[in-house]
């Protein structure tokens, strides 16, 4: 059965038109289908300077480092060097957290799926020298854990740091080195980097801040991570090296000569389902792999993995039946439905795959109970509120705190329901600061009987 054919000039067109609408200053898009690669472009790097979007432009990528990182783990594996179950302290003796117990218990495999308890909100500036993880995971060991270890899902980015140094140590490279040396150069990765004086050799995205519904406007920083935390939170790269990434992983770790990157067996590990997520609509996912998000569009199998810094944003879905991926990468304005639109276009026509709606309230808002919702949560860097008004309705403040404190303003919204079930409660969190868009805001219990509330996919026990 042969691929569709991908029209050039009518999806070209489709995406000016979508991009316009949605005021994204830039964007770039890569498809892969048939066995290759389409690049597109659209736009501009920066509404100040008005250089426009090449397919070589490179984006900030954020968090889809974690899946690079976690290439670079399971390339280990291969070599016999690492075992996914051993405790993380057996391979990194200075590894610890304020846990005694879960030190000892938390493993490899745990970190990568998110399931170690691990946080995400620690930006740490451990400094810019090539000793800045060691230093980072020393920082880390007062750092407080979510939710102990194996009792569920939490997005966690200090996780991925302690696998980066891992990666260190093991191989005797930095972990910028070792990317470099284990996946962008076999797989011919030339507009794929790590750090900022490296980005300077290409044109480079801005991030674009504003109004929703409006042009916005160069944001302040382009950068606001340290160098410590990109094995979870910085690669820099065209959209077209991003499907080139996920081309391997569909064909079986091998690059496009022919070299083993990866086995077959660690390709088809790393897509293995982990864990379910009960936040199943910040990245449109309900489970995760080792390294993966892992997606269920109407019984049809896929993975990615999406990433933001400083209003730049990443979106990587990769639909292994069809040998279909997509990579967009866009650098502000309302960049999620830019995304909805045409990524579910894209993958309707060139895969045959209905990926979900937009997440949003039914039209019919269902009565919840909020009596054992109602309190305070509170997780390293996070407490969340969530309170009744006066006429019945839920409402929401998200407050940062400790090293997180200057990172923005308090953020509250209402909450409007969506669905509560017998192990979740789904509302919508709407306006204000949120944007234009629905936040999805979950309330589910950990398998020791915790109470949490799920914002942005981390896991924030009840304490009051």
């Amino acid at each position: 059965m042969s691929s569709p054919t991908f029209d050039a000039a009518r999806w070209q067109a489709r995406l000016d038109e979508l991009r316009a609408a949605y005021h994204v200053p830039g964007a770039s898009l890569a498809v892969l289908t048939g066995g290759t690669i389409h690049e597109l472009a659209s736009g501009v790097l920066h509404r100040g300077t008005g250089v426009e979007v090449t397919t070589d432009s490179v984006f900030l990528a954020g968090s889809m480092a974690k899946v690079y990182t976690a290439t670079l783990v399971m390339q280990l594996v291969d070599a016999g060097d690492l075992d996914l179950d051993a405790p993380v302290v057996s391979v990194l003796p200075e590894f610890a957290t304020p846990d005694p117990e879960a030190t000892k218990t938390i493993t490899i495999r745990q970190l990568l799926s998110h399931t170690g308890g691990m946080t995400t909100d620690f930006n740490y500036d451990s400094g810019r020298g090539d000793d800045c993880l060691a230093k980072y995971v020393e920082a880390a060991r007062d750092v407080a854990l979510d939710v102990p270890p194996g009792t569920g899902f939490s997005y966690g980015g200090v996780g991925y740091v302690v696998l980066g140094r891992i990666i260190e140590v093991l191989t005797g490279q930095t972990w910028d080195q070792a990317l470099k040396d284990r996946l962008f150069a076999p797989l011919g990765l030339e507009h794929s980097m790590t750090l900022p004086e490296e980005a300077l050799r290409f044109r480079v995205a801005m991030g674009h801040m504003g109004a929703p519904g409006k042009d916005p406007d160069p944001a302040p920083a382009w950068d606001l991570m340290p160098r410590g935390v990109a094995p979870g939170a910085r690669v820099i790269v065209s959209a077209g090296d991003v499907a080139r990434f996920a081309k391997m992983h569909l064909d079986g770790g091998l690059a496009p000569d022919g070299t083993r990157v990866l086995s077959a067996d660690a390709v088809a590990a790393m897509q293995r389902r982990q864990v379910d997520t009960p936040d199943k609509w910040t990245v449109s996912a309900d489970g995760w792999g080792l390294g993966w998000t892992l997606h269920d569009w109407t019984g049809v199998f896929g993975f990615g993995h999406d990433g933001s810094a400083v209003t730049q944003h990443s979106y990587l879905r990769v639909i292994p039946d069809a040998g279909f991926a997509v990579v967009l990468l866009a650098n502000g304005g309302g960049f999620t439905r830019l995304y909805d639109d045409l990524v579910r276009e894209l993958a309707a026509e060139l895969a045959g795959v209905r990926m979900p709606d937009a997440f949003a309230p039914p039209a019919i808002l269902p009565t919840v109970d909020m009596t054992h919702l109602v309190g305070t949560y509170k997780r390293e860097g996070v407490i969340t509120t969530i309170f009744q008004t006066d006429d019945g309705g839920a409402r929401i403040r998200y407050e940062f705190v400790d090293d997180m404190k200057d990172l923005s303003p308090p953020l509250e919204s209402d909450l409007v329901p969506v669905s509560q079930t017998m192990d979740r409660t789904v509302f919508a969190a709407s306006g204000g600061p949120y944007g234009e868009d629905y936040i999805p805001v979950v309330f589910a219990t950990l398998s020791n009987g915790t109470p949490c509330v799920y914002v942005s996919m981390r896991a924030t026990p009840k304490i009051a």
